[in-house]
């Protein structure tokens, strides 16, 4: 065993980490799932190189590496963001709270030797998907679309579900095996919600709190200086107070999403460039925390569980995005996505073990909960890579010619008397979704003076109205997308109502970029055929979305040879 200082046993870590990573993408796994296997064969299960409490010796590093994968996750859940995307996550939310842990509830329960007690608990964990592995793999992959924005927004809600219900199922099994621990239903369900409540306590006042303190702050390594200060006050807070970590760091992204969407550079966006070297240790430590000895003791039941709850997750994604009209690539490949399982399950199954009052099950929950994790985050990441593949974002995280056109800024069924209300309508949202700090009726103003000039009605149902972008106020094109079935009656060429409108910004630093997308455009809703008859009878902004940024899209939506400046959608 190697027995040196942290920063030694750290670099050895993160070489290994590196080289199992690189090796796994070699032969076309994600290097999350090298990352684990290279732990698990320096650890004490096989080459034994690590002692066993090396994971202790490293503790606040894994606490860091986990508040800023869980910031990363909830920076995802920027409400503006997810207001088309908010009825297929609310089904989704509610499938996977009741058809997975039900299903791993009822197989655990009926296994011959199995109890209530166990069976509750490994319900309620099952609903967890790993945010650091899925975060990791939408970065690897450079993925990027609907069905990304989706299933990290969905890890998100599930992590705050998953430890909800096992708080319920904690205090309910505490309460059977200890008579002294007895709390009535009332307290059995006062116990989630006073863990949800200080966590978003916790992370919702550190989050303002580093609003405030960088309100005129614009300098990139001031911020950087705040958000490592914010990352490592959440998680040390939350550590010392017996929080959960995952849930108050959650709580800080979100409140950075919603509070200063602008400011990609605050928060987990300090770390971009070192993200892949913190994913490498935290996954090779993942690896080295399972004991194969105990782990392959789960045996059937093992076996049992990541089935139930595979098909779980599968049945639940599948239910969801059909009842929420969404595309079918949504709806085939969701469920496989959120296979994954790792950090929060693990921190809940030695919950129970600190616990004397579950000693009864400690070594059935010790044995088939890392026996059932270590499968999950064997083959999840292979699923999930897989997931991205088929649902056609994987590789799209970069600059393509309409990128500025994602699902929060296309309207479906839009309703307008005049071309005057649909302008005003559809600037309204541009200035919402795009956060512009611009004066209303400047830019109003100036996409009606160019209307007044020259139509921009092109025919063949197209209108494509813009406007200026005063300096100072952006750097990039921004637009929105209105569609409407019915028709917008409005004066054109050919005489045909309009049903697609494309309002655009435009900054003047951008304008040759500006007449390509206009060309492009023109050339593609204005005279494909194929496309228009898509577009016109879209059902959501998520199906108009899928249509602009599919492949067969980038004829027109082509790739650029700049980076892209926009963030995973």
């Amino acid at each position: 065993m190697v027995d040196s200082n942290s920063l030694l046993i750290l670099a050895v870590i993160l070489i290994a980490g590196a080289l199992g990573g690189e090796l796994a993408r070699k032969v076309r796994l994600p290097s999350v799932t090298g990352q684990i296997l290279a732990g698990m064969i320096m650890g004490p299960s096989l080459l034994g190189i690590f002692s066993p409490d090396v994971g202790h010796d490293l503790k606040p590093f894994t606490h860091f590496a986990l508040g800023l994968i869980a910031m990363a996750v909830g920076n995802h859940l920027n409400l503006t963001r997810l207001r088309n995307a908010g009825k297929r996550l609310l089904w989704l939310l509610l499938f996977e709270s009741m058809i997975t842990p039900a299903l791993v509830f009822a197989v655990v329960w009926l296994m011959p030797g199995s109890s209530l007690s166990l069976a509750l608990l490994l319900g309620a964990m099952a609903v967890s998907t790993a945010p650091a592995t899925i975060v990791a793999i939408v970065s690897e992959t450079r993925s990027k679309g609907i069905f990304v924005k989706t299933l990290v927004a969905a890890v998100a809600l599930n992590n705050i579900m998953c430890i909800l219900l096992f708080e319920l199922a904690y205090t309910a099994v505490g309460a059977q095996l200890d008579p002294t621990l007895k709390q009535g239903v009332w307290g059995i369900l006062m116990a989630p919600l006073k863990e949800l409540g200080l966590a978003l306590l916790l992370g919702g006042s550190v989050a303002v709190a580093l609003v405030i303190a960088t309100r005129k702050v614009i300098r990139s390594d001031r911020l950087a200086t705040v958000s490592i200060i914010a990352i490592f006050l959440v998680t040390g807070i939350a550590d010392h107070f017996g929080l959960s970590m995952m849930l108050s760091a959650l709580f800080l992204g979100v409140g950075l999403a919603n509070l200063t969407p602008e400011k990609e550079e605050l928060g987990h966006g300090v770390f971009v460039n070192l993200e892949s070297a913190i994913f490498a240790v935290f996954f090779t430590l993942a690896g080295l925390e399972l004991d194969l000895s105990v782990a392959l003791t789960g045996g059937l039941l093992s076996l049992v569980v990541v089935t139930a709850r595979l098909l779980g997750k599968v049945a639940a994604g599948n239910l969801a995005m059909r009842l929420a009209s969404a595309t079918e690539r949504l709806r085939k490949y969701i469920g496989l996505g959120l296979i994954p399982q790792a950090g929060v399950a693990v921190g809940l199954i030695f919950l129970v073990l600190e616990n004397p009052a579950f000693a009864p099950i400690h070594q059935t929950i010790l044995a088939v909960g890392l026996t059932s994790v270590l499968a999950n985050e064997l083959i999840g990441p292979i699923l999930t890579k897989l997931a991205l593949t088929r649902s056609g974002d994987f590789g799209k995280d970069r600059a393509r010619l309409i990128d500025f056109l994602h699902e929060e800024h296309i309207v479906t069924d839009f309703h307008a008397k005049t071309k005057e209300e649909a302008i005003e309508k559809l600037t309204d949202l541009l200035i919402q979704t795009h956060h512009l700090r611009v004066s209303r009726s400047s830019l109003l103003k100036s996409i009606l003076d160019r209307e007044r000039e020259i139509s921009t009605c092109i025919g063949n149902g197209v209108a494509i109205p813009h406007g200026i972008l005063e300096k100072g106020r952006g750097d990039n094109i921004v637009g929105v997308m209105a569609i409407s079935r019915k028709g917008l009656d409005m004066e054109t060429p050919d005489g045909a109502p309009v049903h697609c409108m494309v309002l655009l910004a435009t900054p003047p630093s951008q304008r040759n970029r500006h007449l390509e997308v206009l060309a492009a455009l023109a050339r593609a809703i204005g005279s494909d055929r194929n496309i228009q008859r898509q577009l016109f009878n879209s059902k959501s902004p998520a199906h108009v979305c899928d249509i602009l940024h599919a492949e067969e899209s980038e004829d027109f939506n082509y790739f650029m040879d700049i980076p892209s400046n926009e963030e995973t959608a």
